[in-house]
């Protein structure tokens, strides 16, 4: 099985080709099948339900077209009915991408919406087509029969009825047979059209939502063809409707005067003024009464067919017929001339040939011929007039414009969704490829080789479209190499401004140390010391808004400068093996004063926001007490700078476990009892806190640089 779906992916759209033949073929079976055993029902949407859901819009689309071009060979009228089914083809791929077909609810909306549709919309083509014309036991007749609707209200809703069973068992089946399609194989059923290579998200989704604030760029496209195809569409529907007008009233005017011509030959005119003169009708008359009702019964395009003769008072009826609708008038009944013969009444006077005229007056909207039938001598004895009802040609163009409007929404939605998936593909996806690659980018640039990850995986990409998007793709690889080197060569040079800078701390640290012979190590313990506390206060969560990542690597990095001031105090007092005197101690303090002015002369020299404002606030405040108690300032609790507080516990820790001249190490519990009960009065109780659940560290520290191991 992992054989066959690696083979399908391999060749996806020879196999979405496969599959839509395979849709076309369950549709012309099962309609076939349904025909033969004559039920009232289609079944030829299963194959087209089936591959929209499991292959998108296109397939299924196309589906639906090439079923109703195939079925229109032997039934014509199926073309227009095309459209239903690539609509039913575009329903059915926009409700799966919803998950409607996973649902009880979801299924039975599917079922209601492709009845609509089948039922619906499909019971308004043969409306404007040929007109309401059913059975009176049809399901129609009997509906319309209960007085509650009209003919087309009771057309519309027996087509919904009836076609509610086809869709039913069209969802059944279509679920059934996806049941057996394995949801890995889905992608292999749609058409693909890479111009890149995909990243493994568009791999899978194959086309992805962009964050745009209005309309998306896919959007726009499809607006674009959809005005433009319509525009074209309706300049060239209107066209075609008033040429096919043109023609079907050439045609029939042709065919009138033809009529009129043909019943004029059948016309004897020296005859004409006898038969008005006889009563009852003679046997040349009625010879001649069937040869003109037989030339109407033969045209059924012509609605009237009459002879008249031409008085100073009107028209003189010489044939009339009867008409399904229209009784004949009676030989010799004198009528007034029609509203629409008004202009023509001199030149039918004078017996002159007229031109086809039309009407629209009480006898209804009327092309007529008029042809005149002239006696032996030359003189007109009456006029043969051939009538088309124009209502019935307004319904013909109408059935035409029905019928090209059907043909053109199937072609129509099949060309949206042809220009969705070019455009994905051509456009859509490589841009939101290329977006995703430079927010990537944008998001790892604290690290270089996650930078130089994201160049690799850009210029992968490989978008090949051969346009300006092309261009904009090699354009932006050009820009993110170059900023990827750019941002490498930043980095060498922070990293080694700050090799230089920490050097110097250190050096300056050491110049302190080397002078106090009692210090042994003091700056590394208590930088290390500091570093455990700051991480132990991040990771409980304790003053977020203050551990940044700056402050954090600030306060580390400067902790060894914490005592500079003490360059200022001078060795006998520094290192006097002895308690201070009270005047030696107030010395001692300054240098907290004097670490803070040396640092401020520094910040003010190198400017900007750098990490000596944190060795400034360690160097000044690192003695204040939690409590108010401390020096130089005696200020308290958090108004005492973070950084200080940290120093101050690793400060006295280091103090009490290591040896002075004129003490020994305090043993580790011992200290960490007198740091326990400086807690909240001495010492921030957090720091004291994440200092005591960090004891394993702090032992690794201990035996590190301690020489009397705790």
């Amino acid at each position: 099985m992992d054989k066959i779906s690696g083979l399908l992916k391999k060749r996806t759209n020879i196999t979405a080709l496969f599959m839509c033949a395979a849709g076309v073929a369950v549709n012309l079976l099962l309609n076939a099948m349904v025909e033969a055993l004559g039920l009232p029902m289609y079944l030829d949407t299963v194959g087209t339900v089936v591959v929209a859901i499991v292959g998108g819009y296109l397939p299924g689309v196309l589906v639906g077209f090439l079923t109703n071009i195939i079925k229109a060979i032997s039934d014509p009228s199926s073309l227009y009915y095309g459209v239903l089914n690539v609509m039913i083809a575009a329903a059915a791929a926009f409700l799966a991408e919803r998950g409607w077909h996973k649902k009880i609810a979801g299924i039975a909306g599917m079922m209601v919406i492709f009845t609509l549709i089948g039922g619906g919309l499909g019971a308004l083509i043969p409306m404007f087509m040929d007109g309401l014309n059913f059975d009176s036991e049809s399901l129609s007749g009997m509906i319309y029969k209960t007085g509650h609707f009209t003919l087309g209200s009771a057309h519309l809703l027996a087509s919904i009825l009836a076609d509610l069973p086809d869709k039913a068992i069209t969802m059944l089946v279509s679920l059934s047979i996806i049941r057996y399609i394995p949801k890995d194989l889905y992608p292999c059923f749609s058409f693909t059209f890479w111009m890149q290579n995909p990243l493994p998200a568009e791999e899978n989704s194959g086309r992805e939502k962009a964050g745009v604030r209005v309309v998306s760029l896919r959007i726009k496209v499809l607006m674009v063809i959809v005005i433009t195809t319509t525009i074209v569409a309706l300049i060239c529907t209107v066209l075609s409707v008033n040429v096919y007008k043109k023609m079907t009233i050439s045609e029939h005017t042709q065919l009138a005067v033809g009529t009129a011509n043909l019943a004029a030959g059948f016309i004897d005119g020296d005859s004409v003024d006898d038969f008005m003169k006889e009563e009852s009708a003679s046997l040349e008359y009625i010879k001649t009464k069937r040869r003109l009702k037989s030339i109407l019964e033969s045209s059924p395009e012509i609605s009237y067919l009459y002879v008249y003769k031409v008085v100073p008072e009107g028209f003189r009826v010489v044939f009339d017929l009867d008409t399904g609708t229209t009784a004949a008038d009676e030989k010799g009944r004198l009528l007034p001339f029609d509203p629409g013969f008004e202009p023509y009444i001199k030149q039918l006077k004078n017996g002159e040939k007229l031109d086809p005229i039309i009407s629209n007056d009480k006898y209804g909207y009327l092309l007529t011929a008029v042809t005149p039938v002239y006696d032996s001598i030359g003189r007109c004895a009456c006029y043969a007039i051939a009538d088309v009802d124009m209502n019935q040609l307004n319904a013909d163009s109408l059935s035409f414009l029905t019928e090209m409007s059907s043909i053109f929404l199937g072609i129509f939605i099949l060309l949206c969704a042809f220009v969705i998936w070019l455009t994905d593909y051509s456009i859509i996806m490589p841009i939101n490829s290329i977006v995703k690659c430079l927010d990537r980018l944008a998001l790892t640039a604290d690290t270089q080789e996650a930078m130089d990850e994201d160049v690799k995986i850009f210029r992968k990409l490989g978008i090949h479209t051969g346009d300006e998007l092309e261009n904009l793709y090699r354009a932006a690889g050009s820009m993110t190499k170059n900023q990827a080197e750019s941002m490498r060569s930043i980095r060498r040079l922070s990293d080694s401004t700050t090799k230089m800078q920490d050097g110097l701390i250190i050096t300056m640290a050491d110049l302190v140390e080397g002078r106090d012979s009692d210090t042994g190590a003091h700056v590394q313990k208590t930088a290390a010391y500091v570093k455990i506390i700051v991480e132990g206060l991040k990771k409980k969560g304790y003053y977020l808004e203050k551990i940044t990542p700056k402050f954090m690597s600030d306060v580390v990095r400067s902790a060894p400068l914490h005592d500079i001031g003490k360059i200022n105090i001078s060795d006998k007092i520094l290192n006097k093996p002895g308690k201070l005197t009270d005047e030696e101690y107030e010395i001692m303090k300054t240098h907290t004063t004097e670490g803070k002015r040396f640092l401020e002369n520094a910040i003010t020299t190198v400017q900007g926001d750098n990490y000596l404002k944190e060795a400034r606030n360690m160097a000044a405040y690192h003695h204040e007490r939690w409590d108010g108690k401390g020096y130089p300032e005696g200020i308290h609790g958090e108004v005492i700078p973070l950084s200080a507080r940290i120093m101050a516990v690793a400060d006295v820790f280091d103090a009490l476990t290591s040896a002075r001249v004129y003490k020994p190490a305090f043993p580790l519990e011992k200290a960490l009892a007198i740091l326990e009960e400086g807690k909240g009065t001495q010492f921030d109780p957090k720091c004291v806190e994440v200092f005591m659940d960090s004891l394993p560290e702090v032992k690794v520290i201990l035996r590190k640089y301690n020489s009397k191991e705790m």
